[in-house]
């Protein structure tokens, strides 16, 4: 059994001494915990009692705590690490001048300072493969965020988002080492951990698109990109990028080297079932169509407008969920309104494109008030305001193209 006292603050708080462990995730005597996860944090420096005193009174509402109220504090904090062995908490705090401190003769390893250690070392190493070594060996000690149950504590945050933002410019710096390196089965893995502790991120979704791409399992890729995409749109009302996109149609590429016998090619394109109403798509696939047709057009002459539903709220701004609904229901009249040859997309959280080949300005008009007012026939109390505009689409020319 080992002397070293070692303790982690990564994912989880937890003390390993002498094969016995003891760990925070009881979510019991939180204000214990608080003031271990001070003690060590602050070690080898003197930390006045009216630090304490502050520390504790923002995490209750228990202002003014007296110096008797510390002192059952500390007397709570050693009797829990005797846990760890008997008399720990007497060896492990002690008092020094009017004030408490963690005993720095003591052996301790705190994971945050590893972890913050080899990114140094890895930031300074110019070889790529040690390199890589030290900055998986950082990331392999990143359970977790900085004490994550403490997460709301005014002095947790800041170091949090420090050793937060640490980890990711670690990740995506072995993330490139690895792919170079065509190792894409730990790049995978890697962002899949990486996506757990930054779910928002596209960027990890597009390594990790890229890496179940060069795997060969362009399905799981898709999948990457269907998840992603919901979860931007659903939380911050965002379509992917652009680079996001390339990477999904580069997975929905049929990469089956066996030829298709031409009966059935035309059985593999039709659609699943009779089509009633306008097509509508993902904005990516809209944005294909309108570049065909700006080509096709410069040929044919044809008219083809384009129009835009916005939705906003009437009095106030619309909740999340009502816009959500009002969305919902608008996308069924505009779809149900329209030709088969028409064509609808979903751009933002609040708004809708429409293309309606061979229709003129006025007629485009006509069919957007038309739709306007078959939503409100439906939906009479809706609390909705939805406004359109209508636009001639435009020739491609090297100069312009009307959609971002």
């Amino acid at each position: 059994m080992s002397d070293i006292l070692n303790v982690s603050m990564l994912g989880s708080f937890t003390f390993e001494y002498r094969g016995n462990i003891l760990d925070d995730s009881s979510n019991r005597m939180k204000k214990v915990w608080l003031v271990l996860a001070y003690l060590i944090f602050t070690r080898g420096s003197r930390v006045p009692m009216d630090s304490y005193a502050s520390l504790l009174q923002s995490s209750s509402d228990d202002a003014g705590d007296s110096a008797g109220r510390l002192k059952a504090m500390f007397y709570r904090a050693r009797t829990m690490l005797d846990q760890l062995e008997n008399d720990a908490g007497h060896n492990f705090i002690l008092r020094k001048n009017g004030t408490y401190a963690w005993n720095t003769d003591i052996p301790l390893t705190l994971d945050i300072d590893e972890f913050e250690r080899f990114c140094a070392q890895a930031s300074k190493t110019e070889d790529a493969a040690q390199r890589l070594e030290l900055y998986l060996s950082a990331l392999d000690l990143y359970k977790g965020d900085f004490l994550p149950r403490l997460s709301m504590e005014h002095w947790v945050m800041p170091i949090s988002a420090y050793y937060h933002q640490m980890y990711l410019d670690a990740a995506y710096e072995a993330l490139t080492l690895l792919e170079s390196g065509g190792n894409w089965t730990r790049a995978a893995e890697l962002c899949r951990k990486s996506l757990k502790i930054e779910p928002y991120s596209e960027e990890f979704y597009q390594h990790l698109m890229r890496c179940l791409i060069a795997l060969g399992d362009r399905n799981a890729a898709l999948r990457a990109y269907d998840d992603m995409s919901e979860l931007l749109f659903s939380t911050f009302g965002v379509m992917p990028s652009d680079e996001s996109r390339s990477l999904y149609r580069e997975a929905s590429r049929n990469v089956d080297s066996t030829a298709i016998p031409a009966d059935s090619v035309s059985g593999q394109l039709k659609e699943p079932s009779a089509a009633t109403g306008a097509l509508f798509c993902e904005y990516d696939f809209f944005k294909l169509l309108y570049q065909v047709q700006a080509r096709a057009i410069i040929r044919s002459g044809e008219v083809i407008h384009i129009a835009l539903f916005s939705v906003h709220g009437k009095d106030k701004d619309l909740s999340r969920r009502s816009l959500d609904n009002i969305m919902d229901n608008l996308q069924e009249v505009i779809v149900t309104g329209l030709r088969q040859g028409d064509v609808v997309t979903r751009c933002s959280i609040s708004q809708f494109i429409l293309m309606l080949p061979q229709a003129n300005y006025e007629n485009s008009c006509m069919v957007c008030q038309r739709i306007i007012k078959t939503f409100f026939r439906k939906y009479p109390h809706s609390p909705a305001d939805i406004h359109s505009s209508v636009h001639p689409l435009e020739p491609k020319t090297p100069e312009h193209t009307y959609l971002p």
